[in-house]
């Protein structure tokens, strides 16, 4: 078993450990009526989108924006900037907290304890999740429990989310999918950033080819590239008349009804089946290291 598949196993447990932290002590984590910003990189930045939306618009807690950290519009004030940085090292990440430092509250939720942006000063608040750590380039448990420690601190219930999750890694994949020619995800609201994630593995851990979109903008051209052999998965409800229209087009629609951080996790083991069965390596994939270090 890769050490992928290993880490993707632990998410239910790791899910917990993380909703225990939020119901604890939570200094650090954004209070109701703060304007946030949070920041990431890559998989971090999609949780960020997932997290904004859930905060600002279902929770209703608040302004909240989510930036690529290499994309953050320096000069717009924020009550505090959330980072979040599996390894605490990524090279953008630490330029905005840098630049930030003594005008910004800022909280880092990282995996690795031992790193650069645990430096004295350099944030106010550190949340550190390094039982969730990942010695894999592609990032699964670290992403999906920084959004289990968001979503419980904003209120939501995480045990449906953690039951779903282990039926995701114990039931098997449909069949069909690992033989998929493309994979088209979709997401409404705080999912379209799990749609995101989803699209980011397949390409990491397998190099396929995936797209994601809102799901009500997969309509407005994204459905041509649909087709026999071709899936299009939806986390969470399926807009009304999407079935339909994804029938005509002879592809499938994938759509489990499973909480959509739990539908992340099948996701994530296809993308190691598709990855196997390609004959690649899911725990070295290409171009990539564990954190992005600009000289």
């Amino acid at each position: 078993m890769s050490i992928t598949s290993e880490e993707i196993a632990t998410q239910p447990d790791c899910w917990e450990r993380a909703a225990e932290l939020s119901t604890g002590p939570t200094a650090g984590l954004p209070a109701p009526g703060e304007r946030v910003a949070v920041i990431g990189c890559g998989t971090s930045w999609f949780m960020a989108q997932a997290y904004a939306v859930l905060r600002e618009q279902y929770a209703d807690q608040g302004e909240t924006d989510a930036f690529a950290a290499s994309e953050f519009p320096n000069g717009r004030e924020y009550d505090r900037i959330v980072a979040i940085t599996r390894s605490g090292t990524t090279t953008e990440v630490l330029k905005v907290l840098r630049d930030v430092s003594g005008t910004t509250h800022t909280t880092a939720i990282i995996g690795d304890p031992d790193t650069p942006i645990a430096a004295p000063n350099l944030v106010n608040d550190l949340v550190v999740l390094d039982f969730a750590d990942e010695k894999s380039v592609v990032q699964t448990r670290f992403a999906t429990s920084v959004l289990a420690l968001l979503r419980t601190h904003l209120g939501y219930d995480l045990a449906p989310a953690v039951a779903d999750a282990r039926r995701a890694i114990a039931e098997p994949l449909p069949e069909g999918l690992v033989g998929a020619e493309q994979f088209t995800f979709l997401g409404t609201g705080w999912t379209y950033g799990i749609a995101l994630e989803a699209a980011l593995k397949m390409r990491e851990a397998a190099g396929a080819w995936t797209e994601a979109y809102p799901a009500m903008e997969y309509r407005h051209g994204p459905i041509s590239i649909t087709g026999p052999n071709r899936v299009a998965w939806a986390f969470g409800p399926v807009p009304d008349g999407l079935d339909a229209d994804i029938a005509r087009t002879g592809g499938v629609l994938e759509a489990s009804g499973l909480d959509p951080l739990a539908d992340l996790v099948r996701a994530q083991r296809l993308a190691v089946a598709i990855a196997e069965a390609r004959g690649l390596d899911p725990d070295t994939p290409r171009n990539l290291t564990r954190s992005v270090i600009l000289p």
